[in-house]
């Protein structure tokens, strides 16, 4: 795993704390292919995506939370809980992370989403807890 904190993230202990959860996360779904910790504005703050994807992956992960959280909203489905996006060869899922984060979970065609629900759900929560 090649996880990057960005300095975006804060310094000491707000790194590790973020680093750690993204580990966590690869540990307990090891099928996924990314893990990312963004800023609502699009700005990874922690990953272990190929850096040259990193950029792209935040950009679109906010622009799916933005969007999920529009959906909600206009259809009177109550608050927002997840953006799923399936393609041909895997998923993206999103989940809001605290009041000013978004939590990115990349993995295969074959992905347990159930499982992702579950970890992702209470790495939301930590996420919320980490950063202000």
């Amino acid at each position: 795993m090649n996880t990057t904190v960005t300095a975006g993230a804060g310094v000491g202990s707000t790194e590790e704390q973020l680093t750690s959860l993204v580990g966590e996360i690869r540990r307990a779904i090891p099928e996924l292919t990314g893990v990312m910790v963004a800023s609502e504005d699009g700005l990874s703050l922690c990953h272990d995506v190929p850096d040259a994807d990193s950029d792209r992956i935040a950009a679109l992960a906010a622009t799916a939370l933005g969007v999920g959280r529009q959906v909600s909203e206009r259809s009177s489905l109550g608050s927002f809980q997840e953006t799923v996006v399936r393609g041909e060869d895997g998923y993206l899922v999103v989940y809001a992370a605290g009041r000013s984060a978004v939590l990115a979970i990349t993995g295969p065609k074959n992905l347990n989403l159930a499982l992702v629900r579950i970890q992702a759900r209470a790495a939301s929560a930590q996420v919320g807890a980490i950063l202000p």
